[in-house]
């Protein structure tokens, strides 16, 4: 095994790490110290600018290519964080796709459903069974620092679209999963969190933002503006910091007001 960083250094794991979401996240840990492994669909090379700039806020990063709904690739992702970092302190899984595309509940395909559902909920539920025992093992060695585990989902978990209704059913299917690994490790130590991110401007939003640009002028979200990824990134950080452990199996929501019930 070959450790790198430093230990006075915690480390997080950050699915879907270095786009969208999971690279506000990424930014804002590597800001406040935290060394990173990084997991995504693309080749190193096309990753590499991002990857420097995270270091050059001091910490250290390495990036795994690994789709998490392959069993193979999380293996491989697994060994990969456990050679070089030989602990973990955070887990974020993060990474996560929508439909290829947008159909009507009654139209849409098993191949579209089986799809999202084995990248939102499956990956990322095996992923963190695979990892647990790391992340205890931490906690036992090191009782004073951090160890948590986020589950990135969304207000669709609750909130439904009837023509992405795969993606409404995975991320409802990860705040079940998040609840209940925040009961079988809190013996641990090791809290967990759901985070809801509302109309966040990425990538997956980019096809619709002229749809939600009129929505959110029209008074959708109380906030009046996207969420950003930074937005996410700061809840993120402060939870899985360690000063809120005892809140384990909260819901966070990160959506400008947009979940709240209105008349």
């Amino acid at each position: 095994m070959t450790t790198r960083g430093t230990d006075r250094r915690p480390v997080a794991l950050v699915t879907g790490g270095t786009r969208g979401i999971g690279l506000g996240i990424a930014r804002t840990l590597a800001a406040r110290g935290w060394d990173l492994a990084l997991a995504g669909l693309r080749m190193a090379g096309d990753v590499q600018p991002t990857v420097n700039a995270l270091k050059d806020e001091g910490v250290d990063v390495i990036y795994v290519e690994a789709d998490v709904a392959n069993p193979g690739h999380r293996e491989r992702l697994v060994e990969r964080v456990e050679a070089h970092y030989g602990r973990l302190n955070a887990l974020v899984n993060n990474a996560g796709r929508a439909p290829r595309v947008r159909a009507d509940l009654l139209e849409a395909t098993e191949a579209s459903f089986e799809e999202v559902l084995r990248t939102n909920l499956q990956g990322p539920y095996f992923l963190t069974q695979r990892l647990a025992p790391l992340l205890i093992e931490r906690k036992h060695a090191a009782p004073d620092e951090p160890s948590a585990i986020v589950f990135v989902s969304s207000i669709s978990a609750t909130m439904i679209s009837p023509n992405r209704g795969e993606y409404c059913v995975s991320k409802a299917g990860l705040a079940m999963a998040a609840s209940l690994f925040a009961v079988r490790l809190a013996p641990h130590k090791v809290a967990v969190f759901e985070v809801r991110p509302g109309v966040i401007a990425t990538d997956m939003t980019a096809g619709v933002k002229e749809m939600y640009d009129e929505r959110i002028a029209n008074g959708l979200i109380p906030a009046n503006r996207w969420g950003t990824p930074e937005d996410v990134g700061k809840v993120v950080a402060a939870l899985v910091g360690g000063d809120v452990a005892y809140a384990t199996g909260s819901v966070v929501h990160v959506d400008g007001g947009l979940a709240i019930p209105r008349l």
